[in-house]
């Protein structure tokens, strides 16, 4: 599985605001601990929604590059699986060679 912060940056926000929220009602009910709790997490949040949060400029040209480089993967697993069916085929050729010398008498 994958990580995308393009998934994770509007949760990341989602969450810090609904903390935000949170810290200000705890705060209404006059109760510190649980206020502070969620100012803590919606800070938390905030941060790393700041982390994930998309770049403009070098990011494209970072996604760009990524990109590329999924798709040489993507080439070279093709190869790879292609070298192992021809690997898989010489060798039921070649044991099946071994086999009937195995079966001719007169080998």
């Amino acid at each position: 599985m994958k990580f995308k912060p393009a998934i994770w940056f509007p949760i990341a926000s989602i969450l810090a605001v609904v903390n935000v929220v949170a810290a200000g009602f705890a705060a209404r009910d006059a109760e510190p601990m649980h206020a502070g709790i969620h100012a803590a997490l919606a800070v938390a949040f905030a941060l790393w929604a700041q982390r994930l949060r998309p770049r403009s400029g070098g990011g494209v040209e970072l996604q760009a590059d990524m990109q590329a480089l999924e798709g040489e993967v993507d080439t070279l697993r093709q190869e790879l699986a292609e070298a192992h069916e021809r690997l898989d085929f010489a060798e039921r050729v070649l044991s099946q060679k071994a086999d009937a010398r195995r079966g001719d008498p007169q080998g």
